[in-house]
């Protein structure tokens, strides 16, 4: 079964040239030139992912997403951006958008893109409900089940994004060892981002949100200054 894309740019080149590219890679494609459409069709929550251009007619892209998560739309986002501007780039992904490509673009890196964050996905979808596993993985209040997906604090299920959670289990595999941004990069994004080390930053702030106890003095996921993050078992539990 195909699975379905929304591809939102306001410029007709570009919005002929991935929806020719994503079709011949079997999506079936949807299509929308500003915003005010983009949403219409993102609120119908019957897409697998949303290629969403970050200048729009109507409503910009970052208003676009924002407004779809919070009217609880978790259809994953790829955000496509004409600016070399890291600001919008973090703030789109704090706003919920999963990734980010930079115009100008080639068509192949598009769809592998398309096809990574869509896996992601897949993954996540298809192990929930499951009965849990065995396979546990704990520190502090945390508990990690990988079969599953799922993470609880102090026994109550995390909402955390695939990536966030490919992001922790990583994280927990390696406790205790200071883990470079470019590590976590490589190891956790399964392409290039080409030195945008601080898309790290900005899931690591993410996940300290979710399970730390005060953001500002965490527990679990410590900064080494100058290398990059360790997570580390409190005290108490070692």
């Amino acid at each position: 079964m195909s699975q379905n894309i929304l591809v939102v740019d306001d410029e007709e080149s570009i919005l002929t040239l991935l929806k020719f590219n994503l079709e011949k890679a079997g999506f079936d494609v949807t299509t929308a030139m500003d915003g005010k459409k983009a949403m219409e069709l993102g609120l119908e929550d019957r897409y697998d992912l949303i290629v969403l251009d970050l200048m729009l007619p109507e409503m910009d892209g970052l208003e676009v997403c924002k407004e779809l998560r919070q009217n609880k739309i978790q259809t994953p986002i790829l955000m496509l951006t004409a600016k070399d501007d890291e600001f919008d780039k973090v703030l789109g992904l704090e706003l919920g958008a999963d990734d980010y490509l930079t115009k100008p673009f080639s068509p192949r890196e598009v769809v592998a893109r398309v096809r990574a964050i869509l896996r992601r996905s897949q993954a996540v979808t298809q192990t929930k409900g499951v009965e849990k596993k065995s396979t546990v993985v704990r520190f502090g209040d945390v508990e990690i089940f990988p079969d599953n997906y799922e993470v609880y604090l102090g026994g109550v299920p995390l909402e955390l994004t695939p990536k966030e959670f490919e992001l922790l289990v990583y994280l927990t595999t390696y406790r205790g060892r200071v883990l470079t941004r470019d590590q976590l990069l490589n190891a956790v994004w399964n392409y290039e981002f080409v030195g945008d080390t601080r898309i790290v930053d900005v899931h690591i702030s993410h996940l300290r949100e979710k399970i730390e106890p005060n953001t500002k003095k965490p527990i679990y996921i410590k900064t080494i200054r100058g290398l990059g993050y360790k997570l580390e078992t409190p005290n108490k539990d070692e």
